[in-house]
């Protein structure tokens, strides 16, 4: 169970606010004695120092998960300074970003395969497809995983890329699972919005019924949808992570499942 809620570690390089460094790395160190295995690590480089420093003397213990870019020419360069900054020798997943690339699919995974050909790379995953360009992907190189923003707020990925992952075996790596703070109830911008009001009213009442915040249950609707559903979740706040952990225990009665689950969406229509 404690493989099934990722970290997503980008705020704690401040990307949605000012984060502390010694807090944040406390909050990894928190995160990895709850049982979290996998962290979705970013670019950015305060991030990956920090990233260094907790799971320093605990390697065997965590699943590295990073990003690298599309460019063929550049994704060399990206994982070794990576693995420089984390103080690895190599990255357990590495999830190639393809969104609003015009490399071909083929020509930037098989770039990619080169890393774990060299052993600097254990597998890779992919972002930024559709169900189309996952299956050229996958028979360029085989894939582990596919990263897509997929929250109850954020369904498109259910119309052919979920599909495709699971007829391949994949994990579907689920980024901003809380549609950046409107799932949490903690935040009101967009919430007027026509497209999301309905789910967000439906959410906050369910939630109230079964004495639980919204955050828990649109994390606990999510690990509803099957065992390949892997959450990240990103926080640089300790209750909050906390709260998060919790829903890993939430057994979600189906009749709230299946409400939630029945809520539409526009698929073209984002949160931002």
């Amino acid at each position: 169970m404690s493989a099934r809620l990722g970290l997503g570690c980008l705020p704690l390089g401040g990307a949605y606010g000012p984060a502390d460094p010694a807090r944040a790395l406390r909050l990894v160190r928190f995160a990895l004695d709850s049982g979290v295995v996998l962290l979705d690590v970013t670019s950015e480089g305060e991030v990956q120092r920090i990233v260094e420093q907790a799971i320093a003397g605990r390697r065997d213990e965590v699943v590295i998960a990073a990003h690298g870019p599309a460019d063929a020419t550049g994704v060399t360069e990206d994982c070794e300074r990576t693995l420089r900054r984390l103080g690895v020798e190599h990255l357990d997943l590495y999830h190639l970003h393809l969104g609003g690339s015009r490399i071909p699919v083929e020509e930037a995974v098989g770039a990619a395969a080169s890393l774990v050909a060299s052993g600097k790379v254990g597998a890779l995953g992919i972002g930024g497809v559709d169900g189309e360009r996952l299956l050229r992907a996958h028979a360029t190189h085989p894939l582990v995983s596919v990263v897509v923003e997929y929250s109850l707020l954020e369904r498109g990925a259910e119309l052919d890329l979920i599909p495709a992952a699971r007829d391949l075996g994949l994990l579907v790596a689920a980024s901003r699972p809380l549609a950046r703070g409107l799932l949490t109830g903690r935040t009101t911008t967009g919430a007027e919005h026509g497209a999301f009001a309905e789910t967000l009213r439906a959410l906050a009442g369910t939630a109230a019924e079964l004495n639980l915040g919204p955050a828990r249950l649109a994390l606990a609707w999510l690990l509803s949808r099957g065992d390949d559903i892997l959450p990240l979740p990103g926080t640089r706040d300790r209750v909050h992570l906390e709260m998060n952990l919790s829903a890993r225990r939430i057994e979600l009665p189906p009749e709230a499942e299946q409400a939630l689950t029945a809520l539409t969406v526009d698929p073209m229509v984002s949160p931002s």
